[in-house]
Parts: structure tokens; C-alpha cells; sequence
């Protein structure tokens, strides 16, 4: 149970329930661990709950994923920490539903560029920039959504931004594959959370997908069996 240990795997979103499941899952491995998220009391517990589970190392940090030189500053300090980031799981996202788009609401426009598309181009992109420098042949998993092949009435903000979020995992997939870095993406339907069972109360629960699902998913795609994979959205639907 050490396929990785020896790898630091860093994942965004690290206190969420896909993230926790990854690290868990991760952890299990023997991963060094990098932390990502915004919340520094709950990534300060959930790191002494992994050390306690696996005796990981683990590095948690606080970051903001849109901000270059706060992430380069974090890439700059994991690389003092463990030497290089072999894995790069990022669970980072958000959905808001809309007005139509002829309301033009450019306030959740934007809110869902900002959670879902722009963090590829500055965390996911610099830390495959390091990846490059370092000669690592490295791993990438970017957890887009269903949502990103087919528009929706009332949600196209959240449509939009995953399709593009799709696009810029698929074109960076190309510009790296030929240096040993795989970028892949798993595409979830609706994920069996707290927060959605709340927000859907009468839906049959046992047709969507679990956080381990999706980890089992994202953690496939990080392994060598992987290694002829560049650019694909798996899709991880169960039966919704």
C-alpha cells in the first residue's frame, strides 16, 4: 500500500468532500501531502487526522488559486518542503445557478469564471510550469462537471465556465504530453454530498456518484496505468 510514497501529491480544495476523500485516499498510499484551501483552522485539523491515520508528511497552506504570486510563493515552499510535486489534484469549483442570459447577471458571470476557469491558468498552470522546470514526469487531474458538454437553461454561467475549464485542461494536455506530464480531467454527474442532498431533498440518492467515486477516479489518472491518457474527460455519471 506505498504505490506513492516517495511522491508529493498536492490537492486544491483539500478540506472539501472530494478533497478529504482524496487525501484519505492518497494518504493510504504513503504521499507526502500538500494541503490546498482557504480555510487554515480546518486544514490545521484535517492534516493531525491524516498524520494520525497514515504518518504522512504533510504541508498545508493557505492560498489564493487566482493570485500568480501567491501561488508561485507556495510552489517556491513545497519545493523547499519535498523537492517537487508529482501529483497535482485539482477538486476546486463551484456551481451558481442564473438568470437567463439575456439578464446579463455579470456578477455570477464572473464569480463562476473566477472559481472554475481561471485557477487553471494560474495554480494549475504554474505548478505544471514547475513540473517542466523540474523535469518531472508528473500527473494532472482537473475535477470539471458534466455541465461542460451541454448548455443548460438558467445555469449557463456554470455551463460556460466548466466547458471552458474542458477546453484549457484539453489544450494543456497537448502542450505537455510530449514532456512525460499527463492532464486529464474527471467529469462527475451530481455527487452525493451533504449540500446537495439538502438542495435536492426528494432526489433518489442512489443514483448519483460518492466522493469516493470520484477519488478512486482522480486517483486512477494519477497512477502509471494512466500513462497513455492525455486530455480525457472521464466521465463519472453512476446512474443520474
Amino acid at each position: 500500500m506505498a504505490e506513492f510514497s516517495g511522491k508529493t501529491v498536492m490537492i486544491t480544495g483539500a478540506s472539501g468532500n472530494v478533497g478529504r476523500a482524496l487525501a484519505h485516499k492518497f494518504g493510504a498510499h504513503s504521499a507526502n501531502l500538500v494541503l490546498i484551501d482557504r480555510d487554515v483552522e480546518r486544514l490545521n485539523a484535517f492534516q493531525d487526522e491524516l498524520k494520525r491515520a497514515y504518518g504522512v508528511q504533510t504541508h498545508p497552506v493557505m492560498v489564493d488559486a487566482n493570485n500568480a504570486a501567491d501561488v508561485d510563493a507556495m510552489i517556491a515552499g513545497v519545493s523547499a518542503r519535498f523537492g517537487q510535486i508529482d501529483v497535482l489534484a485539482h477538486t476546486i469549483g463551484g456551481f451558481a445557478s442564473g438568470d437567463p442570459v439575456y439578464d446579463m447577471n455579470m456578477d455570477v458571470f464572473e464569480q463562476q469564471i473566477d472559481l472554475n476557469v481561471r485557477p487553471i491558468y494560474t495554480l494549475v498552470g504554474r505548478v505544471v510550469k514547475h513540473m517542466l522546470d523540474r523535469g518531472v514526469k508528473g500527473n494532472v487531474v482537473i475535477v470539471l462537471a458534466r455541465a461542460a458538454l451541454k448548455g443548460a437553461a438558467r445555469s449557463s454561467a456554470y455551463n460556460a465556465s466548466k466547458a471552458a475549464a474542458q477546453s484549457l485542461m484539453q489544450s494543456l494536455a497537448l502542450e505537455v504530453r510530449d514532456h512525460g506530464i499527463n492532464v486529464n480531467a474527471v467529469l462527475p454527474s451530481i455527487i452525493d454530498t451533504p449540500r446537495n442532498r439538502q438542495d435536492i431533498p426528494d432526489a433518489d440518492y442512489s443514483k448519483w456518484v460518492t466522493v469516493e467515486n470520484i477519488a478512486d477516479a482522480i486517483y486512477f489518472l494519477s497512477t502509471d496505468a494512466a500513462a497513455p491518457m492525455h486530455g480525457v474527460s472521464l466521465e463519472v455519471y453512476g446512474r443520474a
